[in-house]
C-alpha cells in the first residue's frame, strides 16, 4: 500500500512549542495549501491564527536566565541504545469495552474514568509487569498536560508556544498490579484532575524562580525515585488526519527516533477517529 506513497515529515523543538501548538502550526499550513491561493495577491487569511501573546506567572519575565554559561552544561548528547519499537491498534469498540471495565473497577461514584486513563492504566500495568521489578520497587507514569484549559481564564489552544503542565502517579510495583485496571485508572484520574489553575501558577512561578533544564536520559524529579518509569506523550485530541497537502487522507501517523527512550508511549489518535 505504501510503494507509491508519500511520507511528509515535521519536526520542532520542544522547548518553543508544544504538541497543541505543532499541530496547529500543520493544519494552518494544510489550510494555506488548500486554499488555492493561484492567482491571488492578497496573502491567505488563516481562519485561526496563532496567538503570541506570552503567559506566564505574574512578575516573572518575559526573559528567564537559565543559570549556565556555555551549551555544553545543559546541551547533552544521549544515546538510548537499539530500540525495539511496537505499535498498538484500539478500535473504537475495544476502547469503549476499556472504558467500561475500568469505571466498573473503580468503583468511584464521583468521578467518570475516561477513555484515555483507562488505555493509560492498561499500558502502565502492561510495561511495569514486561519490566519484572521486585514488588517493592516504585513504579511511575508520567504525563505532559496541555494547561491551556486549566487555566482560569482559559487560554486559548490558538496561543502558539510551549505551556504544558506535568503529572505523574507513583506506587509500589506490588499495590500495582495487585490491584485492578480501574484501581490505576483511578490514581491517574486523581493525579490529573489534581492539577488546576492555582497548581498550575505555582509549578510557573516555581520555574520562573530556578529555571533548570532536564537533559534527555537524566532522572526526571517527577518520577520520585521509581526506576521503573513509563511517560505517555502525545494525545488523542490532536488532529493527525485532518491536514491534507493534496495527496489524500494519511494513511498512518509516525513518531520519530529522537524522542524515544524505554518506557516511552505515544497516543495518537485512530484514523476512524474514535479508537
Amino acid at each position: 500500500e505504501l510503494l507509491d506513497g508519500v511520507f511528509i515529515g515535521f519536526t520542532m523543538n520542544h522547548s518553543v512549542v508544544d504538541g497543541t501548538s505543532f499541530i496547529h502550526f500543520v493544519s494552518s499550513l494544510s489550510e494555506i495549501f488548500r486554499s488555492d491561493p493561484q492567482g491571488r495577491e492578497s496573502p491567505v487569511k488563516i481562519s485561526c491564527p496563532p496567538l503570541y501573546k506570552m503567559h506566564g506567572p505574574e512578575g516573572y519575565g518575559p526573559i528567564f536566565k537559565l543559570p549556565y554559561l556555555e551549551p555544553e552544561e545543559f546541551i547533552v548528547p544521549y544515546d538510548p541504545g537499539p530500540l525495539r519499537e511496537r505499535i498498538f491498534h484500539f478500535s473504537p469498540e475495544s476502547m469503549a469495552r476499556l472504558k467500561a471495565k475500568a469505571n466498573k473497577e473503580c468503583g468511584s461514584g464521583t468521578q467518570e474514568i475516561s477513555s484515555f486513563m483507562a488505555l493509560s492504566s492498561l499500558v502502565w500495568r502492561s510495561i511495569t509487569r514486561a519490566y519484572n521489578p521486585s514488588g517493592h520497587e516504585k513504579t511511575c507514569c508520567f504525563f505532559a498536560l496541555n494547561a491551556r484549559p486549566r487555566l482560569n481564564p482559559p487560554l486559548s489552544d490558538d496561543y502558539f508556544g510551549n505551556i504544558l503542565d506535568r503529572t505523574s502517579g507513583v506506587r509500589k510495583v506490588d499495590e500495582l498490579l495487585s490491584q485492578s485496571l480501574g484501581w490505576g485508572a483511578g490514581v491517574l484520574s486523581q493525579e490529573v484532575k489534581r492539577h488546576n489553575h492555582e497548581a498550575i501558577c505555582e509549578t510557573l512561578k516555581m520555574f520562573a524562580e530556578h529555571p533548570f533544564v532536564v537533559p534527555r536520559g537524566s532522572h526526571h524529579p517527577d518520577f520520585h525515585g521509581a526506576s521503573h518509569s513509563v511517560v505517555i506523550g502525545g494525545s488523542h485530541r490532536f488532529d493527525m488526519y485532518g491536514p491534507e497537502f493534496g495527496l489524500g487522507r494519511a494513511v498512518a501517523v509516525l513518531m520519530g527516533y529522537c524522542n524515544k527512550d524505554h518506557g516511552k508511549v505515544t497516543a495518537n489518535p485512530g484514523r476512524e477517529g474514535r479508537g
